[in-house]
């Protein structure tokens, strides 16, 4: 494996130490506060595989949104159309096309494995002509701005591995997530917001909500300040982030002041980079009292603006409001938004939910592509939406009465892209005539997460850390850029 430019050397270490070192003794002359940024700069610097703020070569992106929608959409019912399906609904899947093929203990012992074609309407759309079913109207109107990618396949057969998979780039919990290794690599565009903010939301009936666990965004064995910050639409926008009752920012900034000398002495005494992490960790805090609030309160954007997000923009924890926010910090230099919005688990409700889980993220979604397209930072921003994995063309549970679904199915599904560096209106990949198997130019994670890295500047082999005697990296020892989708 390559290691780039690992700059974790003992030389490169000692260097660092000495450079701090330095700034601990001139403490009196620069000031609390500005040593703090230093020392959080600092440690980028001394930490990162590559230069801060310079990528491997020019980027075509300079932030992700990524919008993971947790419990797997059906690819079946929503992009992947296949309209010899219908001949063959309620007969049994053909063995030939199941093979060998895992399930999951909800429908390992189902006696019939019938075929169930998409529960809606397809139609073309746009000079593409992307197939789109009649759930998702907003997205439609898009299909010239978006990649498809229908030959998408993971090994994972659950939800938290696959989901571990796609953010880490293994399916345990312990790795670096996408979005700190950006943070890594990157760097901060705004010394007031974090580098790396995600927010969650779920269905408005609640039925199917899969939870989401903090090692989704965090930093693994990289120094935790490249974590992600969690932002809520409700209460405070990030936790503990109001002054306590009677301690003003005054008070709270003398405290800070205090904090900062014990902790440059201790750093200065040891030299832990995490103390500086700590530090800047700190200071970052005290300025995000003021730019926070400022960017989770949706009131002062114009009206046509919260039309064009629909109905739920407003609510309280809704994915609408986390879409417009997304915009809000990408236009503010946040490199990595990450959206999670659980309900998509429909194993037994599928009739009822699939159209509920559309109605509440499918003119949100569409909406976040045009308004940064109005506002000229599409071509710069790299927007992802997608699944852990697809649901199965065979229905779980009887499919002639109302209650039925799909099992999860990861050998073949589909997600989009849009913007920052990908060709717009275009498919990529095909499956099989029953949606179950990869046909045509299979597309797995670890290749997903090498062609972000790459519309953002990074050979994915060269962004490394060292950690236990190895060079680690997002996608372990495999991927590939998919360059035909690139613009």
């Amino acid at each position: 494996m390559q290691s780039g430019t690992n700059m974790n050397s003992p030389s490169q270490q000692a260097l660092s130490l000495t450079r701090r070192q330095l700034f601990g003794r001139t403490a009196a002359g620069l000031g609390t506060a500005a040593l703090a940024t230093l020392l959080g700069r600092d440690a980028l610097a001394s930490e990162s595989a590559v230069p801060p703020h310079l990528a491997h070569f020019a980027p075509k992106a300079k932030r992700v949104i990524y919008m993971l929608h947790g419990g797997a959409p059906s690819h079946v019912d929503l992009f992947d159309y296949k309209a010899s399906l219908e001949k063959y609904r309620g007969q049994q899947l053909p063995d030939s096309v199941r093979g060998n093929q895992r399930l999951t203990t909800m429908t390992a012992g189902q006696k019939q494995l019938l075929v169930l074609p998409g529960i809606t309407k397809f139609n073309q759309h746009g000079q593409s002509g992307a197939w789109l079913c009649d759930f998702l109207p907003h997205t439609a109107s898009i299909a010239d701005d978006l990649c498809f990618i229908k030959s998408m396949h993971t090994e994972a057969i659950n939800h938290a591995p696959a989901v571990t998979l796609f953010m880490t780039g293994a399916q345990t919990p312990g790795r670096p997530s996408i979005g700190a290794w950006l943070s890594y690599g990157l760097g901060s565009l705004n010394d007031n917001l974090p580098t790396f903010v995600v927010m969650t939301s779920r269905d408005k009936e609640a039925s199917c909500g899969q939870l989401f666990f903090d090692y989704y965004w965090g930093s693994g064995f990289l120094p935790s300040k490249h974590q992600g910050v969690q932002l809520r639409s409700s209460g405070d926008p990030v936790l503990y982030l109001s002054n306590p009752p009677g301690v003003s920012r005054d008070v709270r900034r003398g405290v800070l002041n205090d904090l900062d000398s014990l902790n440059e002495a201790h750093l200065n005494e040891v030299g832990d980079p995490e103390i500086a992490t700590r530090i800047s960790q700190y200071e970052m805090a005290y300025r995000m009292q003021t730019s926070v609030p400022e960017i989770a309160d949706l009131s002062t954007e114009p009206k046509e603006i919260l039309d064009l997000y629909g109905p739920d923009v407003l609510r309280p924890n809704s994915y609408a409001g986390n879409c417009l926010r997304a915009r809000r910090l990408a236009e503010r230099g946040v490199r990595y938004v990450q959206l999670f919005h659980a309900g998509w688990d429909q194993h037994a409700n599928l009739p009822t939910q699939l159209k509920i889980q559309c109605q509440d993220t499918d003119q949100p979604s569409a909406a976040l592509v045009k308004d940064l397209k109005q506002r000229g930072l599409l071509d710069e921003t790299l927007i992802v939406w997608a699944g852990e994995f697809g649901r199965t063309v065979f229905g779980q549970g009887d499919i002639k009465a109302k209650a039925y679904g799909r099992d999860h199915h990861g050998r073949c599904f589909t997600i989009w892209l849009a913007g920052g560096g990908i060709k717009p209106g275009f498919t990529y990949g095909q499956t099989d005539d029953f949606c179950y198997n990869v046909a045509q130019n299979p597309v797995h994670v670890h290749d997903l997460q090498a062609t972000l890295l790459h519309c953002l500047g990074f050979d994915h082999r060269k962004l490394t850390f060292k950690f236990q005697g190895r060079y680690f990296r997002l996608t372990d020892v495999e991927g590939t850029v998919v360059k035909p989708i690139l613009a």
